[in-house]
């Protein structure tokens, strides 16, 4: 009990004598390895819930895909049913651990979210410390929609790749494989989907512009075409076209963030550097002061 109450203080006392947040480097050392340890424990309950409670629902979800083949295009049992191979004694339980730890993951992606922005505060101005919940919430947000995405387009991939070989071919998956594709192709819709905050954080600190943006941006769709049929597991045009698209406009989108919000600000915060005394302008172009003036003209 005391010692939350001795680590509150000493942060209180360095907030008082340091109000910037500057930290030496072993200050950040030591600040990565607390944020990690508090993940690690975050990921850790949220895996262990949905290894408890979250399998069975979860597993009836991503074997759905599958299950509503045309029989024709499946090998079903006696009575049936649709179900996966586990080929080895230890496939259930490698198979539960592994779908318990991605749904943790997403369990636990806003409070990771929330301890990298705390994480990379110190290295921000001010003004900018104070987007931790926005971050943290669109992050958490883009995650969730790519991972919609994915399952949404998902019975339409795995149509496609085993409808392609005819129907002299009936599919029997393997469980291992199967769900590690399913589980991939969520994560990798839901990382690429934090792809706008990427553009929107370099520009806040200043290293991309929103003219440099614009001035590549065919150059940028070709690249994010190629990083999508690379990223997608499946290699179909329906997953390859369903992640590039959203990444499309979520370029500029992040460019017109830039353009409208990150650069008028950095544009007055330099300007009420350079002119201490000078009233920051309003969105019209015209200081205060001008336009209490033009409002009393005749």
């Amino acid at each position: 009990m005391r010692a939350p109450l001795r680590r509150r203080r000493r942060r209180r006392r360095r907030l008082r004598d340091n109000p910037q947040g500057e930290m030496s480097l072993l200050e950040h050392i030591a600040e990565f390895r607390d944020r990690l340890v508090r993940s690690g424990v975050a990921l850790a309950v949220a895996t262990t819930v949905s290894f408890a409670l979250l399998y069975e629902p979860l597993l009836h979800f991503l074997t759905k895909s599958y299950c509503d083949l045309p029989a024709s295009y499946r090998i079903g049992t006696s009575n049936g049913d649709c179900k996966l191979a586990a080929l080895g004694p230890l496939d259930p339980l490698a198979i539960r651990i592994r779908v318990a730890l991605v749904a943790g993951l997403v369990l636990a992606m806003p409070y990771l979210a929330f301890q990298l922005w705390r994480f990379i505060t110190p290295g921000l101005k001010p003004g900018e410390k104070r987007y931790a919940v926005p971050f943290s919430l669109v992050s958490t947000i883009l995650f969730a929609l790519g991972v919609a995405v994915a399952f949404y387009t998902l019975p339409a991939a795995v149509g496609f790749l085993v409808t392609i070989g005819g129907t002299s071919l009936a599919s029997f998956f393997q469980a291992d494989r199967y769900l590690r594709f399913v589980l991939f192709m969520g994560l990798a819709f839901g990382l690429t989907f934090e792809f706008p905050l990427v553009l929107v954080f370099l520009s806040m600190a200043g290293i991309l512009s929103s003219q440099a943006m614009l001035r590549v941006w065919r150059g940028a769709m070709a690249i994010i075409i190629v990083v999508a049929a690379v990223v997608t597991p499946s290699q179909d045009p329906i997953s390859l076209f369903a992640m590039a698209i959203p990444m499309w406009l979520f370029y500029f989108a992040a460019a017109a963030v830039a353009r409208f919000v990150i650069e008028p600000a950095r544009a007055r915060r330099r300007a009420q550097l350079e002119h201490p005394g000078t009233p920051a302008p309003d969105p019209a172009g015209r200081s205060r002061a001008g336009a209490g003036s033009d409002r009393r003209a005749p």
